[in-house]
């Protein structure tokens, strides 16, 4: 059985304890390869071996950095095939998804900031016959980046690549659970002539590896997608040590539907942002607030669309539904439906395990579940369930949407639908969210800040916002008298 190996000062080790975590195929419900069960023992040796590069890689030149990343960035397109299956072995998640989405975007990722840091420019001010000031870009030094399982490789070259185009070096944690293309980014960094030291990945549950690196003294930032509790428990350790911190959490995002919206676009659009990735992404539009009088003909289209989503293996080209991450998180998001039933809710379509027949029959997969008839603030409108459950309810206004939208502890992303963009800028100026989306839904331009607010994160990631996290400024003062 393959092991996956950590990545340290560009050599490829087994954990220093030797002690293993099965990686599991949800999509078959089987052990398929080996993760290092590492600990503050492995963190440690990275954190060495990042310090030592830190020096010649900060002062590499600006062009350099930005040829291997790009270089990095067309190995990821020359093995695209290779890490959409990877991922989707992984992860669970439809072959067509990680083909035509997740592997591009990582490309994407590293390709955009190794030309964001050829062209980012210095800021100067100058006091008339007094002095000249000009701003300094520093990178910080070692820091942490630790990336969620719901969109691997994705989210993690989101993180990585702004660290190391700033020059930066980097201590990464991938997610247990969907460890495999983080291991294969690694033999592209190595193949791409990533100097040794400057990226350290460390596999491993989050209690010990992810603690370590939060709690380590000479880890400088921490970067973090994951869900807010764990964010809160790395602030109570980050804090108080001065780090920065960029935390992107979970979300509970409304989609409002006017009367007056594309019927057609919003219905389908709808359908894609409730289900893509099995609900398992942190922008996906699990409360749809429909306006009364389009209530009922929205949910006809919506439920006929949802009906002949297909529920299949993963790697077949026309699936649209794959499996649940893991068997523990089928379960959870299981549990939210029968809650939904105690808290009154009707069950549309859904709620129930599937059985694939042939290769996946013991895998994780759940019928794309839609609720309606419960209370805004009930908890299944509350709670983050980060599956494929979505709920419907009926608004009467404007103001009534709104509050509706903002009532949970969550702000990461909202979608608006309407043709009147007076309404729309009156909504987006006013709901409590990181991310607005009008009229469309993921539509992401990376020079855009990225994040969420109250419970759904602290900073911004995206374009300068990132490159900016991950250096610090220093004010030059030259005298002219």
């Amino acid at each position: 059985m393959e092991k996956i190996l950590n990545y340290i000062n560009g050599e490829f080790i087994q954990p220093q304890n030797n002690e293993w975590i099965n990686n599991i195929d949800p999509s078959v419900g089987k052990v398929y390869s080996l993760i290092p069960d590492s600990n503050a023992e492995d963190v440690e040796k990275a954190v060495q071996s990042a310090e030592k590069a830190f020096e010649s890689w900060s002062n590499t030149s600006i062009q350099k950095r930005s040829s291997i990343l790009n270089k990095i960035a067309l190995l990821i397109d020359e093995n695209r095939s290779e890490l959409a299956k990877a991922e989707c072995v992984d992860n669970g998640k439809p072959w067509s998804l990680a083909n035509k989405v997740d592997i591009p975007r990582a490309s994407s990722n590293i390709s955009f900031f190794a030309s964001a840091i050829i062209h980012e420019s210095a800021e100067s001010h100058q006091m008339t016959n007094v002095a000249i000031n000009y701003t300094l870009r520093k990178p910080i030094g070692v820091v942490g980046c630790i990336s969620p399982w719901n969109l691997p490789l994705y989210l993690f070259t989101w993180k990585i690549a702004p660290a190391l185009a700033a020059g930066n070096t980097v201590i990464a944690k991938p997610s247990e659970i969907t460890p495999m293309t983080a291991y294969l980014f690694a033999k592209i960094c190595k193949e791409a002539g990533l100097p040794d030291g400057v990226l350290n990945i460390i596999h491993g549950y989050g209690a010990k590896v992810g603690a370590a690196i939060t709690k380590h003294p000479k880890i400088k930032a921490i970067s973090f997608t994951g869900g807010t509790t764990t964010g809160k428990e790395i602030a109570k350790v980050a804090a108080p040590m001065f780090k920065k911190m960029s935390l992107e959490l979970g979300g509970k995002n409304p989609n409002i539907v006017f009367a007056d919206c594309d019927f057609n676009k919003a219905v389908s659009t709808s359908v894609l942002s409730s289900f893509s990735n099995q609900g398992q992404i942190c922008l996906c539009g699990s409360r749809i607030f429909i306006e009364r009088k389009i209530y009922d003909a929205f949910k006809e289209a919506f439920l006929e669309k949802v009906k002949k989503l297909t529920i299949d293996d993963p790697l077949l080209e026309n699936t649209n539904i794959g499996a649940l991450v893991s068997e523990d998180h089928m379960n959870k998001v299981m549990s939210y439906i029968e809650l939904a039933k105690e808290e009154g809710g009707t069950i549309l379509h859904g709620g129930d395990r599937v059985i694939v027949k042939g290769r996946c029959e013991n895998g994780y997969f759940l019928q794309p579940t839609v609720i309606e008839g419960l209370p805004y603030d009930c908890r299944t409108n509350q709670e983050e369930i980060f599956g494929p459950v979505v709920t419907l309810t009926p608004f009467d206004s404007e103001d009534e949407a709104l509050l509706f939208a903002n009532s949970t502890i969550y702000g990461l992303s909202s979608t608006i639908w309407t043709k009147d963009l007076n309404k729309a800028n009156r909504l987006a100026q006013n709901i409590q969210a990181g991310i607005v989306w009008i009229n469309c839904w993921l539509v992401r331009d990376l020079r855009t800040p990225f994040g969420g607010v109250k419970s759904s994160g602290v900073g911004r990631e995206g374009g300068y916002y990132a490159l900016n996290f991950f250096t610090e400024p220093t004010n030059v003062c030259i005298s002219l008298n």
